[in-house]
């Protein structure tokens, strides 16, 4: 299981695994949490024949003198991948508007690579193999017009985004906190 971890203010750095997480737990640095307990770490039992638990919940707050230090950028990297990418974009080609498996999508430049295109959020989307093929390096106006715009995700949508098996109180947490044009989850 992952575990969301967020500054002391909310904002997401890291997801974290639940080892990780009864780690701070266990060393009182976690400030708040959120959701319903996902998973129960029992310990050993103290002369009285307690037993000591640590409830781990799927969003925590690690107090910031205790979590490792994490650069967080205002740019959500693109990646090498195109994981993120066709999540962005839920899968449809962006010229034919169809949904494709991973397997059958690629990565398009709407300003081709051959004349200066980058590798940002803004110059790609996702396309079928066969609508790739057929723009190539033509511009989008002399292929056809794009069905979506491309953006940038925030740091909530990219979360949700690269969060490999992001469960209800997660979703809820992170979605949210999205701006009220976005809120698509």
């Amino acid at each position: 299981m992952q575990v969301l971890a967020c500054d002391i203010s909310g904002t997401p750095f890291d997801w974290i695994s639940s080892n990780d997480a009864a780690t701070y737990y266990a060393s009182q640095k976690v400030a708040w949490d959120v959701g319903d307990i996902a998973r129960v770490y029992r310990g050993g039992t103290n002369l009285d024949g307690d037993t000591s638990l640590i409830a781990i919940r799927p969003v925590i707050a690690i107090a910031s003198n205790a979590r490792k230090t994490k650069v967080l950028r205002h740019v959500i990297p693109l990646g090498d991948g195109n994981r993120l990418l066709f999540a962005r974009d839920r899968n449809t080609c962006a010229y034919c508007g169809d949904i494709f498996p991973h397997s059958e999508l690629s990565r398009d430049h709407i300003l081709p690579k051959s004349k200066n295109g980058q590798d940002t959020w803004t110059n790609c989307v996702t396309a079928c193999r066969r609508c790739n093929q057929a723009k190539a390096d033509k511009f989008v106006y002399d292929f056809k017009p794009l069905l979506y715009v491309p953006y940038e995700p925030c740091r909530y949508e990219h979360y949700l985004l690269s969060g490999r098996n992001v469960i209800a109180d997660q979703h809820d947490y992170l979605a949210a906190k999205l701006p009220k044009h976005s809120r698509i989850f």
